[in-house]
């Protein structure tokens, strides 16, 4: 698989600092990042080193204090709202832990939802549905609700929702976090499907396993980007 040498997605100098009372809390620090388009990475790191932070950033849910951000060679780091939801609706796929399916609405209609703030027709949006439902295996059940799904098949069907936009990079956060370990096993594996035929995916993970199926980790520790594991660099501040 070819990749270009242009990134999708390039972050310098990243700073995030949120502010309570007199309490300055720096959850990023000087994050420098660039994602290729076909690539696969995972952000990893212990719990509070600023992964969903970093992730919330990528996504266009949350603004860097300062620095430089751009995703498909447009600069959104300092976009107003109606701008950032604008391109975050078109370019970036969501894969959350907790499925945030809509009880109330269908697998189909769970998935179409997101598309009719894109302007397109019935038609375009049920055939957008529909195929991307059919590429997570989960066609046969169009018309189920959520709680009548598992767990694994509620993230199945998460995945399809991400799809279904055709967005330039999809955005994991713990997308196993919720699931057993064989539903896990088979959302990685889709994952990783996906990947091969040309999906960009950045993924957060604390769990070293899945970690590995990425074609390239990033390692957070304290809001920073370290160049070794973030289990050697603890062994090493604790043997301080």
């Amino acid at each position: 698989m070819s990749i270009t040498k242009e990134p999708l997605l390039q972050m310098k100098d990243i700073k995030k600092v949120f502010l309570t009372d007199d309490l300055e809390t720096h959850a990023l620090a000087d994050i420098s990042l660039d994602i290729q388009r076909g690539e696969f990475v995972c952000i990893a790191g212990p719990s509070g080193c600023g992964k969903s932070t970093l992730l919330a950033i990528l996504g266009l849910l949350d603004t860097p204090s300062s620095g430089h951000y751009s995703l498909n060679s447009q600069s959104v780091a300092n976009l107003d709202h109606a701008a950032r939801a604008r391109i975050r609706n078109r370019e970036v796929g969501f894969i959350f832990q907790s499925f945030n399916l809509i009880g109330d609405l269908s697998v189909f209609e769970n998935v179409e939802l997101p598309l009719t703030y894109r302007g397109m027709t019935a038609t375009e949006r049920k055939q957008r549905a529909k195929e991307a439902l059919e590429k997570v295996g989960m066609d046969h059940r169009l018309n189920h609700y959520p709680s009548q799904l598992s767990g694994g098949q509620q993230q199945r069907v998460a995945v399809a929702r991400a799809l279904g936009g055709k967005p330039s990079i999809l955005l994991a956060d713990e997308p196993t976090g919720n699931l057993d370990s064989k539903n896990g096993e088979a959302v990685m594996q889709l994952l990783s499907e996906l990947h091969r035929e040309g999906a960009t995916i950045c993924m957060v993970t604390h769990d070293s396993r899945f970690a590995d199926r990425a074609q390239r980790n990033v390692h957070l520790f304290d809001g920073r980007i370290v160049d070794e594991p973030v289990e050697e660099t603890s062994n090493k501040l604790l043997s301080r």
